[in-house]
């Protein structure tokens, strides 16, 4: 029993509205604050405080498996675990926890040896604060200036500060509601930043000169076409161009001006096209463009910076091979895709020449990292597996070698043999193959008995990779196996896999976990009841849809921050992301047969009197991703609704946005909190 002798419960309060002649009961849109982003109604905050009681009720009842689990968890992980040292011009940069700090330490000393200098000191900064983020980092091409976006309540509002490296002092601050990356000009004598409005949309490009007041900066760029397109900027990797791009999830144009003096007109490579992507570089000369405009997985082509709309293949589609990305270096187009699942790293020289960087595992994943040099003399690559702790390698094209730089170190120690993976196709009810990742200890039995922990997203063509992680084995040496579900919605399989699970066809990525599950459960890894399911944000929304589905099959579900009101949320155009999601979900608005669909699906929407398996929700109330009454709502649905006696927590971070709490340790202690839950309910 908890402390708690009941649950909190929502009030219902009658409110209702038409669309496309349906009639659309909402009881619970009371708890969605008129004032939000401001959150003061005192009936609103009540009822998030009672639930968040009943959380604490149930988690001082399991506080000491919760703080078993967080000391593992802490034990594998290195208390002043450090990043390898990366070149770029005349300094080495890094970061580093120091011993018990929640943030990192940047530093940076001369190539040619000295002492270490402090960049950037996030415990000093996040000092007294209940949240800090430091979102980007840039040092200044003279060296002497850092650029820093910092978020210090969780709404992804970053301020935009300029600090002078040898005094350590912020001189100036640029703007309170910036987001992105900044960009230096070549002559260190400003920065091209991006703006959020009230609505958190990232729609205008400025450009601000040092020492000059902010009522004097220049706007590049501002988005007035498009409500859902973002803006964003970056620099080539050979420092010469700054891009200024605006796109929504399928749709993207590009602009370019020379990194000496953005205030320059801007040069539009080619206008926008509906559901044509396309990135740019620049380097020898030529803009290096990444499309798929003729190919569904992508081709690379180059452009005449004068002609920049006229486009020479370089490197074709494929049907088999995705094209993920590519950087222009001196000597190689660097070159990531994807084969049948799983990531390739290409280096081709300008003259066409290719090598493959090689891998041994059957199943992992690999991805090159920090290169700010034009001109390295190794390329740095990053890879790892469910049961290889992360490398970081020292590619050298000339040798075809790899160099072990570091091995992610788990101090309480660790042994790869203990433990096996597999890769999986299990058969989707359509006919597909879905591919799943599995992880468990040797003397796991496959007698149909075990406890089985499966995760998923399956939105936005993001890939889940099968990739170590250190908190999953405290899952599997107590008898667990663990899976990914590579799901329609993600890219796993390429763009053709992201296009099958959005817009009229979002519920193969339902089908498809369910399916992942089911199979799983044939091959003897489990049976029903016996699986534990965690999604966040939109894997929140495939938590909400499998659990209305199939809830049989489910043991227990962690939703963590789940875009589960779809429906309302597509509606509201006033929303910050909504306009920019239709591509991904389709416009209920205008279109009647996307109304009828997203209906046929939104989890708040399709809560039943049914049994559902216990549920562990949690939201963030400054979340401008997915806003806290959306969690809310759904608890208090469920609540009402719901016909069985399992328990059902909801915890609203009161102080914390889309990502949950900010410290390296706080974050810990919510997923020992998720792991607890699961443990105690999955019997």
């Amino acid at each position: 029993m908890n402390d708690a002798p009941t649950p909190p419960q929502a009030e219902q309060r009658p409110y209702s509205y038409e669309r496309h002649g349906v009639k659309i009961e909402d009881p619970w849109h009371w708890l969605r604050d008129p004032k939000y982003p401001e959150v003061d109604d005192p009936d609103v905050l009540s009822y998030l405080k009672a639930e968040n009681t009943y959380f604490e009720g149930w988690k001082a009842q399991q506080q000491g498996l919760i703080e078993q689990l967080f000391e593992e968890m802490k034990g594998r992980i290195k208390e002043d675990e450090s990043s390898v040292p990366v070149r770029d011009g005349e300094f080495l940069y890094w970061w580093a926890f120091k011993p018990g700090a929640q943030y990192r330490t940047w530093y940076r000393k001369p190539v040619g040896g000295g002492a270490d200098d402090v960049l950037f000191d996030e415990p000093a900064e996040a000092d007294g604060r209940e949240y800090f983020r430091l979102g980007a980092l840039e040092v200044s091409p003279d060296g002497k200036l850092l650029a820093t976006l910092a978020d210090y309540d969780g709404s992804e509002r970053f301020e935009l500060r300029i600090r002078e490296l040898a005094t350590g002092k912020d001189v100036e601050t640029v703007t309170k509601v910036g987001i992105g990356q900044p960009v230096w000009t070549s002559g260190s004598d400003g920065v091209v930043f991006t703006e959020v409005n009230d609505n958190w949309r990232s729609y205008r490009a400025r450009f601000h000169r040092l020492g000059t007041s902010i009522e004097q900066d220049v706007t590049l760029y501002e988005e007035t076409e498009e409500l859902g397109f973002s803006v964003g900027a970056g620099k080539s990797h050979d420092k010469s161009t700054i891009f200024i791009s605006t796109g929504d999830n399928a749709t993207s144009e590009v602009r370019f001006v020379g990194a000496v003096d953005p205030t320059q007109p801007l040069t539009l490579i080619s206008p926008r096209k509906a559901n044509r992507e396309y990135h740019c570089d620049a380097a020898h000369g030529k803009l290096w463009i990444y499309t798929n405009d003729e190919e569904v997985n992508f081709r690379i082509a180059s452009a005449d910076p004068a002609n920049p709309g006229e486009w020479t293949t370089v490197v074709p589609g494929s049907d088999r091979v995705y094209l993920t990305g590519a950087t222009a270096y001196r000597d190689h187009l660097a070159i990531s895709s994807r084969v049948d699942g799983l990531d390739q790293l290409v280096l081709r020289s300008y003259e066409g020449e290719e090598t493959r960087i090689p891998f041994a595992e059957a199943s992992y994943s690999a991805f090159l990292i920090g290169n700010p040099e034009f001109a390295p003399e190794a390329y740095r690559v990053g890879y790892t597996s469910m049961v290889t702790p992360t490398t970081v390698y020292d590619y050298y094209p000339e040798t075809n070698t790899l160099e072990v730089l570091k091995v992610q170190e788990v101090p309480s120690g660790y042994d790869g043999s203990q433990y096996t993976t597999e890769r999986l196709l299990v058969d989707g009810r359509d006919g597909v193959k879905v591919p799943v990742s599995v992880v468990y200890k040797k003397d796991f039995e496959k007698n149909g008995e075990g406890k089985l922990f499966l995760y998923a997203y399956g939105a936005y063509g993001h890939a889940i990779p099968p990739s170590f992680n250190t908190n999953r084995i405290s899952l599997l040496d107590r008898g667990w196996a663990c899976a990914i579900a590579h799901i329609r919605g993600g890219d796993d399989l390429g763009y053709k896999w992201f296009l099958d699970g959005k817009l009229t066809k979002r519920t193969n990525t339902f089908n498809d976990f369910v399916d992942v599950a089911k199979g799983l459960i044939a091959e003897k890894f489990t049976r029903p009841g016996r699986i534990a399911i965690n999604g966040g944000s939109a894997g929140g929304e495939l938590m909400g849809a499998v659990v209305n589905s199939d809830p049989e099959l489910f043991g227990a579900a962690v939703a963590d921050v789940p875009f589960v009101d779809v429906l309302n949320t597509m509606l509201d155009d006033t929303l910050p992301l909504t306009p920019g999601e239709w591509p991904e979900w389709g416009n209920p608005i205008e279109d009647k047969a996307a109304f009828d669909l997203i209906r046929s699906y939104s989890p708040y929407d399709n809560v039943k009197a049914q049994d559902y398996p216990p549920l562990l929700i949690t939201g963030g109330l400054t979340d401008p991703r997915v806003t806290y009454w959306e969690p809310a709502k759904w608890a208090a649905k469920l609540r009402a609704t719901k016909t069985d006696n399992s328990p059902l927590y909801l915890k609203i971070n009161m102080g914390a946005g889309h990502g949950g709490k900010s410290g390296r340790w706080e974050r810990l202690h919510e997923v020992a909190e998720t792991y607890a839950f699961i443990l105690t309910q999955v019997q």
